[in-house]
């Protein structure tokens, strides 16, 4: 199995707590939506197997027309062997689906005609003051209407939602998750507000304008997070992600798994099992760069130790755990004997919990997640 992400890195306005590579204009659409035809095409020896899932993320995929989308699709199945059934996933905020609504053919129903099977709606809230403190280009009667509409048309619907605001009360945090679920939503992913260097938020929290971030009080929402969704019958089978059975995300299960995928598109990642490698995260760059046939990429290879830490700290964010026989036999006992001694506190402390041959985080500890897996790094072992 293998996936296909494709960044889209165009944004309306920019979210003040955002640092993914985005640009506000939309001059050098077409150019780049040609660039990233031309990546797919140059890149075609890349993945050896059939590709399962195709994700356009971004930025803001929405704001592509249904023919560009179309364009890039078709290219993909041209240029790779593609599964029969493969999971296509585009990232969409609510008043892009909500501003064509007036029509009398919905964009969904082109959506669905382009061979889009899955929707990632970026809700992040219902309240408006929760959007307005984000800068997000939605509204809070957008947020409702927008998801309202797309439940009438996909059946598989993924929606973002951010706790850990700051003003967020364990009550409106609730009333985020009753509405999406009082809609059924089948899978949700839900993350904690981080302050990133070099963003509004970052500023606005040092200039006194916005709370700090509330540390505790993101863990009495992630506590409140894990009791609704399992009433409501959804699975934490990674630690921000929660879905019915059947709803699980295949394109995020494959990274968590280590399978390979290509990433296109500037900034985009890209992982084959030695090398990770990345994309230009300049837009201008990246189309000149394409134009004249050359990938605008730098890559790593993965040293033992870094695929072990790797598979630690994805194993730990999911259900599956960490195997310790899967560490005895890719990377050899010693490595094993020192997982096992590196995880006696966390055990005796409750954090972790060891089901046959295999490291879990428990109930207690998931919040502290990452910081559980950082004590079981390791540095030049060999």
């Amino acid at each position: 199995m293998a996936g296909i992400y494709i960044h889209i890195p165009f944004c309306k306005q920019a979210c003040h707590y955002c640092d993914f590579h985005f640009s506000i204009s939309l001059k050098k659409k077409s150019e780049l939506v040609n660039a990233l035809c031309k990546e797919l095409m140059l890149r075609k020896n890349e993945l050896s197997g059939k590709v399962e899932t195709i994700y356009f993320g971004g930025g803001t995929p929405s704001l592509l027309t249904i023919e560009d989308l179309r364009v890039l699709i078709d290219e993909v199945y041209r240029n790779y062997k593609v599964s029969e059934k493969p999971e296509i996933t585009l990232e969409a905020n609510p008043d892009d689906i909500v501003s064509v609504r007036a029509q009398a053919r919905t964009i969904f129903s082109d959506y669905k005609a382009i061979g889009i099977n899955r929707l990632s709606i970026g809700i992040q809230s219902f309240f408006e003051e929760d959007l307005k403190l984000m800068n997000r280009a939605h509204n809070a009667s957008e947020a409702l209407q927008g998801l309202k509409e797309a439940r009438q048309h996909f059946e598989n619907i993924t929606i973002d939602l951010i706790y850990g605001i700051p003003g967020l009360t364990n009550e409106r945090w609730k009333k985020n998750l009753e509405i999406a679920l009082n809609l059924d939503v089948p899978h949700l992913s839900c993350y904690a507000l981080t302050v990133e260097p070099k963003t509004a938020l970052k500023m606005f929290i040092e200039k006194g304008i916005v709370p700090p971030v509330d540390e505790e009080a993101a863990k009495e929402h992630y506590e409140i997070l894990l009791s609704e969704t399992e009433k409501a019958g959804l699975e934490n089978y990674e630690f921000s992600n929660f879905g019915k059975p059947g709803f699980h995300s295949r394109n995020n299960t494959a990274y968590w798994e280590g399978k390979p995928y290509l990433g296109i598109g500037p900034s985009a990642h890209s992982y084959n099992g030695k090398f990770r490698s990345w994309n230009v995260a300049n837009n201008t760059k990246y189309i000149k760069s394409i134009e004249a046939g050359e990938l605008p990429s730098e890559q790593e290879l993965l040293s033992k130790e870094d695929k072990y830490n790797e598979y630690i700290m994805t194993g730990l964010r999911t259900k599956k755990g960490v195997s310790l026989e899967r560490i005895e036999n890719e990377f050899g006992k010693e490595y094993s004997a020192y997982l096992s001694k590196q995880a006696e506190t966390a055990l005796k402390n409750e954090l972790l919990i060891l089901e046959g041959n295999t490291l879990k985080i428990s109930k207690k500890g998931k919040f502290l997640s990452d910081g559980i897996a950082a004590d079981l790094f390791l540095v030049n072992l060999d």
